[in-house]
């Protein structure tokens, strides 16, 4: 039984993730989140960069709905022709 733990255990760990990379990526994360990259101070904890990179794919996922939905419109409103070519730009 104890085999059996044992093994788990190291099969678990080397699965794992180390705290270096963990700070690597939060690290990573904080260079692309424009509301902390921007900021001067260079220390912000990860739970902090961790909820605006929440944040921050919120109101991607708005803007993405905000840009279909005028997108949609527009493409209601044209004809025939334009909608085409507006399609099979958005298409390339």
């Amino acid at each position: 039984m104890s085999s059996r733990r044992s093994r788990s255990r190291q099969t678990s760990s080397s699965r794992s993730i180390t705290d270096d990379q963990i700070n690597d990526l939060v690290s990573k994360l904080q260079q692309l989140l424009p509301e902390i990259r921007d900021r001067r101070s260079d220390k912000v904890s990860a739970s902090k960069v961790l909820q605006e990179t929440c944040n921050y794919i919120r109101s991607l996922h708005r803007e993405v709905d905000d840009l279909s939905e005028r997108l949609s419109e527009l493409l209601a409103t044209t004809d025939t022709a334009q909608a085409a070519i507006i399609r099979n730009l958005l298409m390339q």
